[in-house]
């Protein structure tokens, strides 16, 4: 039976997000603001737990706490590394740091720092991109990193098999059923049925936006 070792290390779970940039400045928001809100951090205050609007990422980069994106404008796109800038400016504000202090603290802070920070703040609440609890329209990431969370409940599917094949039947919902080789990532992972349930009846309302 599959343990799900792989995730046993925040570390390693925060890497995944690495297969969902790179971002726009919508969706990096959208994204953060997820983790943050699905962790186990109990913030300072109430407001310290604010997801990180648009604008407030725009002022961010103004501060140089986080670097400015590729491009200009609307076509402007966001990596993982300002993934966790971000991420390590709010964790640090919900434990009650000033954003002076924020400032001083982030300047020239490597990559491998802030993936260790992150990963120890947020411990085993960090859930994998798959379980990430975005809802609704409003809630789901659109172009290239939307489809490439969408796409994540599929990744693999079209190896080749030899040999037996044991498959996990999960029901989702009237009409459709997941079926997932035991070989493939969500099953070595260990996921939870119901979440993954969630995330594709999340993902079938995003195709078929006018079904009730």
């Amino acid at each position: 039976m599959t343990t799900g070792v792989a995730h046993t290390d925040p570390l390693h779970v925060l890497r995944e997000y690495r297969n969902l940039a790179p971002w726009n400045l919508r969706d990096l928001s959208v994204v953060v603001g997820a983790v943050l809100d699905a962790s186990a951090v109990t913030p300072i205050n109430a407001a310290a737990r604010a997801a990180p609007s648009e604008r407030t990422i725009r002022f961010y980069v103004t501060r140089g706490l986080v670097s400015p994106p590729e491009g200009r404008g609307t076509a402007a796109t966001y990596s993982y590394r300002h993934f966790l800038q971000l991420l390590a400016i709010k964790l640090k504000q919900m434990e009650g740091v000033t954003l002076a202090a924020i400032t001083k603290d982030m300047h020239d802070q490597t990559g491998d720092v802030l993936e260790r920070r992150c990963a120890q703040v947020l411990g085993a609440s960090l859930l994998p991109p798959d379980r990430l609890p975005l809802k609704g329209a409003d809630g789901m990431p659109r172009g290239r990193s939307g489809r490439a969370l969408t796409a994540w409940l599929t990744r693999d599917a079209d190896k080749e098999t030899t040999g037996p094949t044991t498959w996990r039947r999960i029901p989702v919902t009237r009409g459709v059923e997941l079926h997932v080789d035991a070989d493939h990532p969500l099953a070595r992972l260990g996921s939870d049925a119901h979440g993954l349930a969630e995330t594709i009846r999340q993902a079938i309302a995003k195709l078929l936006p006018h079904s009730s």
